[in-house]
């Protein structure tokens, strides 16, 4: 069986948008911005969060859309990108918690982590289907 294979550069906005999210949450508290208004809508930074690992989870899954993989095996990877995403969440949590200065562990970012990919998980699941579905369409 021929092994299938995606081309590194089609993973490189993920790559890219692995290392902003690895800045904005590894930077020490001292340097992490204020953003103005924002900081007076509760939990905020949560759907901050949310945003920055559902698009790291997105950006993944996003170039085996039109690989030659079939739909069982884009799932199982789009499932293991999430996972790899969640694992991340909680690892910057700990990071956060013991290397970085006037940061803390804080259980409800890697929960506002965690939705975020699972919701581009969901998200890249039902794109995958709509593509499938609109393609046997006009076949």
């Amino acid at each position: 069986m021929e092994q299938q294979k995606i081309h590194v550069a089609k993973f490189l906005p993920g790559i890219a948008w692995f290392f902003v999210v690895a800045i904005l949450t590894l930077m020490p508290g001292k340097d992490v911005p204020e953003v103005g208004w924002m900081d007076n809508i509760p939990n905020f930074d949560k759907f901050v969060h949310a945003c920055l690992f559902g698009g790291l989870t997105f950006l993944f899954c996003l170039p085996y859309f039109k690989s030659s993989f079939s739909k069982k095996q884009k799932i199982n990877h789009f499932l293991r990108i999430a996972l790899a995403t969640i694992v991340w969440g909680i690892t910057v949590e700990f990071l956060q918690k013991y290397f970085v200065v006037g940061r803390d562990f804080e259980l409800l970012d890697w929960a506002a982590d965690s939705v975020g990919a699972l919701i581009a998980l969901w998200l890249s699941i039902r794109i995958l289907k709509y593509r499938e579905k609109r393609y046997m369409i006009e076949k």
